[in-house]
């Protein structure tokens, strides 16, 4: 492993840390608590922080390219995420809300007693126009992208 290599190892694991360490900022700091599909997309981090941290040790590129693919799937579900918000799709039913307008009203208040807290089909942050789902994906996948590029390039 080249010493750009290296460096470029350290970045990307220090990436996916920092995005799990943002996650919990603004969910313990700026008091705002994840939905599902949040947590869903904090896992692929750990994965890739993991994995970067024995891909710098190992040097193996085995574990550089699963680092890269943790971030790609944080990514990927980042972009089912912002078609969520954004009312492209339906989210999972644990999430949103369903039509309500052929329930009964018992149906509606089990539904109500028994809902998440927090919803995935609702923007509770965001800057530029983008939500934090958004720039997951978009930071995601360029940090796989480089993940590649660290491995195939950087050698």
């Amino acid at each position: 492993m080249t010493l750009t290599q290296r460096l470029a190892f350290i970045l990307l694991t220090g990436f996916s840390a920092a995005m799990i360490l943002g996650a919990w900022g603004f969910e313990f700091i700026g008091e705002m608590p994840p939905c599902k599909l949040c947590y869903y997309q904090r896992y692929p981090h750990w994965l890739a922080t993991g994995a970067g941290l024995l891909a710098i040790v190992t040097g193996l590129s085995l574990f550089a390219y699963l680092a890269g693919a943790g971030a790609a799937a944080s990514g990927l579900v980042g972009l089912y995420h912002t078609g969520v918000e954004r009312k492209w799709w339906e989210g999972p039913t644990t999430c949103t809300s369903s039509d309500v307008s052929s329930m009964s009203a018992d149906d509606l208040f089990d539904q109500i007693m028994t809902a998440p807290l927090v919803r995935c089909d609702e923007i509770p942050w965001q800057m530029f126009g983008l939500s934090m789902a958004n720039y997951n994906a978009l930071f995601s996948i360029g940090a796989a992208i480089l993940w590649v590029y660290a491995v195939r390039k950087l050698t």
